[in-house]
């Protein structure tokens, strides 16, 4: 039996009726024929008069999806409706493990160690139970990738989920103002649909940012839409990058960059949370970001809002990206390529010298995805 819709997505849902009609040619009829008309899609959320086609509440277009998929075994790229479901799943999701969040701060941290510094907390693995339970239950048969809990579900499925229960352990942990819950979905391997709410202020004074984006409408940041800013020169921009927790070529190499572009630009930031230094550059409140050896949860989310922003992702020698790649840069359109000049360089000799620069760990069924998107 199909899913009774939660109540966050019918709101949610009553948002995007409200938008499609905006939208339409009805905005060019009289003013009070749109009040009629506005009147209707309040008054029913999934029948909004004999004019507009009938629209579906996103669990229902997802069921849909699904089952289409799984009579036919194939599968074309997915509609427009589907991925505006997907967007509004993905941030009652990245919600859902922000409230598990939430409900920590400020209190004593049950902390463990995945290695001499790499951090995990009760509360990461208590929010990524959190996500992956919305998730499983609304699509049970897509594939899911969690930092914490690996892959599991449908490792043949197109849909993969990348799920950061929380982006910024560390800073979490110490009560660091930097650190978000990060979610998306990729289709074939290309991001489509995202959302991150971003934990800033601090004890005492915490507050929240929350981005979505889906492929091809934009990205938003609380409702506001989102636009990379216009900086073309390096002097004039303000940088972010971060250091994995391996003290090896790649991040001496990085250290190498961090102090290059710290002497020619306004600054570099270190903040020590990936999605969250990714949806910066979408806000404009930051010019570019690069990084080694992220995770494909560490930035599946970020990158789209990057792109649905108007900036441009590459891996840091300017190829093709997925976020199954181990180096990533990101940036205005205008400065993409000047900040390529320093990165490229030290991204071929670390490639030349033998250090594993390629893909990460690719499920089985993804490869064919992954090589497809990165030629």
């Amino acid at each position: 039996m199909m899913s009774r819709l939660s109540e966050n997505l019918r709101h949610s849902y009553a948002s995007v009726g409200l938008r499609a009609l905006c939208n339409t040619s009805y905005m060019r009829r009289p003013l009070d024929k749109f009040r009629q008309l506005r009147h209707l899609a309040v008054c029913d959320l999934y029948s909004i008069g004999p004019r507009l086609q009938r629209r579906e509440p996103p669990v229902q277009i997802i069921s849909r999806r699904s089952q289409q998929v799984a009579m036919t075994g194939r599968s074309t790229a997915p509609p427009t409706e589907y991925i505006a479901s997907l967007q509004q799943l993905a941030l009652q999701a990245a919600k859902t493990g922000a409230e598990v969040v939430q409900e920590a701060l400020d209190k004593p941290r049950n902390i463990h160690f995945k290695g001499v510094t790499d951090l995990v907390t009760d509360t990461d693995r208590a929010s990524e139970d959190a996500i992956l339970k919305v998730l499983q239950k609304e699509v049970p048969d897509h594939g899911f990738l969690g930092e914490e809990g690996g892959v599991s579900g449908n490792t043949d499925s197109e849909y993969l989920w990348c799920i950061d229960p929380i982006d910024g352990t560390t800073n979490f942990a110490a009560g660091y103002p930097s650190f978000g819950v990060s979610v998306a979905v990729l289709h074939k391997a290309v991001p489509v649909a995202a959302a991150v709410v971003e934990f800033a202020g601090g004890p005492t004074a915490w507050v929240t940012r929350t981005y979505s984006a889906s492929q091809g409408a934009g990205a938003q940041c609380n409702g506001k839409e989102l636009k990379v800013t216009n900086t073309t020169d390096v002097t004039q921009s303000l940088l972010v990058t971060g250091f994995g927790y391996e003290h090896d070529e790649a991040w001496s190499a990085n250290m190498e960059l961090f102090k290059e572009l710290t002497d020619v630009s306004r600054g570099v930031r270190r903040l020590g949370a990936a999605a969250v230094d990714l949806c910066h550059v979408a806000l404009g409140i930051t010019d570019g970001f690069w990084e080694y050896r992220l995770k494909p949860w560490d930035c599946a989310a970020g990158v789209l809002m990057v792109q649905e922003a108007g900036g441009v992702v590459t891996t840091m020698d300017g190829n093709p990206y997925t976020v199954f790649h181990r180096t990533t840069l990101a940036a205005t359109p205008g400065l993409h390529a000047r900040l390529l000049e320093s990165t490229k360089p030290k991204t071929e000799a670390l490639v030349n010298s033998g250090y594993p620069l390629g893909t990460w760990y690719v499920p089985d069924a993804y490869k064919q995805y992954v090589q497809t998107a990165s030629s």
